[in-house]
């Protein structure tokens, strides 16, 4: 793909995301200016509000990024800085599997917003557990996607949503009133900058574990967690109180494994109004499934996987990790007009790193 462009690595080790929306102001600039591309124009007079909204959630939450939030929203001078880290991608598939002794974790994230596939990077950062790498963008403080070599990977998945009604048409008003039931009472850290705390301080897959499931979240996610050794592997389903973590299974979408009532597997933005809890569920169940029985291998076929149902009009990004190894491999996506699928925006990129913990 010798047209594409490269997803440039930035070395943010001093500094950290703060220096990182610093050093990639126009990048911060256009990533915002594409996301806003895809909001009706009435509704894009609307993001000081959203940002305002996001904001006051923010304070108020344990997140320790706050600051971060603040120093970068101030440094870059523009609306949707805070909407960006109160945000929350729509639906992504993920699997940790073992070849030759080592666990791989690959993963799509899917979020409907335009240029998140063009204007990602890879994040080279540090906390006192060790060295750690995120799959970001500028303006961003959380982590959906990292290797730390020599401890563990991780991916964040978003878990299925809580339905107060069952009609297709009242999803809507569900979306809403979940929102509204965040801002107003939940005060526990936002799920994605759990998970860059546990970059920064855990010192083990079993340590990252244990934070993972016992942390109170602001909303329910699904951590897709691969350490270095035979056996580490789990997926962690979370409410914002209690967990469940699968040893057995270690594939993951957009819905609990089992169903549950009440619970909706997440579904494309577009089909928000016309698709049934049934259809919602077969579409992380397909993908899910799909991930799970391909055939090849992570570490000699890279991104050979990234085909429908895993490939949708949404994914913006597909990484494979291998914490064991050092290995991460990223590419970058987005949906090209009159298509139904998503294109590589990027070039497959890969950067290994010596898997030993600082």
């Amino acid at each position: 793909m010798p047209s594409l462009p490269v997803i440039p690595l930035v070395d943010v080790r001093e500094g950290g995301s703060l220096r990182h929306a610093r050093d990639s102001q126009a990048q911060a600039r256009g990533l915002r200016d594409a996301c806003l591309a895809w909001f009706p124009a009435a509704a894009r007079p609307l993001l000081p509000l959203f940002d305002a909204v996001a904001r006051r959630w923010l304070m108020r939450s344990q997140s320790p990024y706050v600051g971060e939030v603040r120093a970068i929203a101030a440094l870059l001078g523009f609306p949707g800085i805070w909407f960006l880290n109160g945000s929350y991608q729509w639906s992504c598939t993920a699997l940790a599997r073992e070849e030759g002794g080592a666990p791989w974790l690959a993963r799509t994230l899917d979020w409907p917003f335009p240029g998140l596939g063009r204007f990602v990077e890879l994040a080279r950062m540090q906390g006192p557990a060790g060295e750690f790498v995120s799959v970001t963008w500028p303006g961003y403080v959380g982590v959906l996607t990292g290797c730390a070599p020599g401890r563990f990977a991780a991916a964040i998945n978003q878990a299925p949503m809580r339905r107060r009604t069952h009609g297709r048409l009242l999803r809507v008003y569900d979306l809403a009133a979940n929102a509204v039931a965040t801002l107003l009472h939940s005060r526990a850290i936002p799920p994605d900058q759990l998970l860059r705390r546990v970059f920064e301080t855990a010192d083990s897959y079993t340590a990252a574990r244990h934070t993972l499931e016992t942390t109170p979240v602001a909303r329910p996610v699904i951590y897709t967690l691969a350490g270095c050794h035979a056996g580490e592997r789990c997926v962690i389903e979370r409410t914002e109180n209690d967990f469940k973590t699968r040893l057995d299974d270690h594939g993951a979408a957009n819905d609990w494994l089992d169903s549950v009532p009440r619970w909706e597997g997440r579904i494309g933005a577009s089909k928000v109004l016309i698709s049934t809890f049934e259809e919602a569920a077969e579409a992380s169940r397909a993908r899910r499934e799909g991930l799970a029985g391909w055939q090849g291998s992570f570490a000699r076929n890279s991104f050979d996987w990234v085909v429908p149902p895993v490939l949708n009009p949404y994914t913006r990004i597909a990484v494979e990790m291998c914490p064991a190894r050092g290995v991460l491999r990223a590419i970058g996506y987005e949906l090209a007009p009159d298509e139904d699928r998503a294109r590589p925006a990027t070039r497959p990129c890969e950067l290994i790193l010596s898997p030993v913990a600082a």
